[in-house]
């Protein structure tokens, strides 16, 4: 790892960027140009102080998450993504894990749809990106710790617990059915990853019915075309669940929508009403708060 040059290059970055790029306010008292330290930090959800400690060359080296991170509140192209890696000393190869890095073009076309529900979900199954009406729809994922962002957990370990732990939905069996069958895939295209081994031991301490499909050794399931949420504000909300592959992330875009002219889709736009209230403005991403 190249402490200096590695602090010199995030600066060189960071000074490029009007605070306007980012939807932020210029301000009168900005003593540098670019963004402040501070909103780096803000902007990649990492602590001011670790940001400034790697821009003064004093801090560990990062993780890949972090730099992806770092790199994504930067706006870093592909070729400055690869050399900020290899200044931190990891240098992108084939992943070991599932990917946990949204790329920016995907968080941009979840915000422009208004009318649906969206969210981006890991190979791990961990939601990692979401729009407001998904939050509104599903649950504020802002507001949940990473690992209680996971769909198969929530499917196989929380059924017992207050309310649905699948945000009422009416295929919670077969959603279920699914999951296991895509980690079961997922856990040999990442058979050295401890995240992905811990959850897999995890959901077969936890539930006999994780287990018993685990031990099937089934890797295909059927979509889901459809499914009703019973949303506790506006009633059950029937939508159609459309999913886009991000093949190079190994990684599934799952849209909700709504028949046009159904109460469904009335409901959707109510939520949307709701959610803009309840909900900070801006749209939901990956946060990561262990820096």
């Amino acid at each position: 790892m190249d402490r200096r040059q590695l602090a010199e290059f995030l600066r060189s970055r960071r000074e490029r960027i009007a605070p306007a790029e980012v939807g932020l306010p210029a301000g009168r008292r900005r003593r540098t140009p670019g963004l402040r330290r501070e909103e780096v930090a803000q902007l990649a959800y990492i602590s001011t102080e670790y940001y400034t400690r790697l821009e003064q060359a004093r801090a560990p080296r990062p993780s890949r998450e972090v730099l992806a991170q770092i790199a994504r509140a930067l706006r870093l192209s592909e070729a400055e993504r690869d050399h900020l890696h290899h200044l931190a000393g990891t240098p992108q190869g084939l992943p070991a894990g599932p990917s946990r890095e949204v790329r920016q073009s995907i968080v941009d076309l979840l915000h422009r749809l208004p009318q649906a529900a969206a969210i981006v979900v890991s190979a791990a199954h961990e939601v990692i990106a979401w729009n407001d009406l998904a939050a509104a729809l599903m649950e504020d994922f802002s507001a949940l710790p990473r690992r209680d962002r996971n769909l198969a957990r929530r499917a196989f370990l929380d059924r017992d617990g207050g309310g649905s732990p699948l945000y009422g939905v009416d295929d919670v069996e077969e959603f279920a059915h699914a999951t296991a069958l895509q980690l079961r895939a997922a856990a040999a295209r990442y058979p050295d990853d401890p995240e992905l081994t811990a959850l897999v031991a995890e959901l077969i301490a936890g539930s006999p019915e994780f287990a018993a499909l685990w031990a099937a050794h089934d890797v295909a399931a059927r979509p889901t075309l459809c499914k009703t949420f019973d949303h506790p504000v506006v009633g059950p909300v029937t939508v159609n669940c459309d999913v886009l592959d991000i093949a190079d992330r190994d990684q599934r875009v799952v849209i909700y929508t709504a028949a046009p002219g159904s109460p469904s889709e009335q409901a959707l736009r109510l939520l949307s009403v709701v959610g803009a209230r309840r909900l900070d403005s801006g749209l939901g991403v990956l946060k990561d708060t262990r820096i």
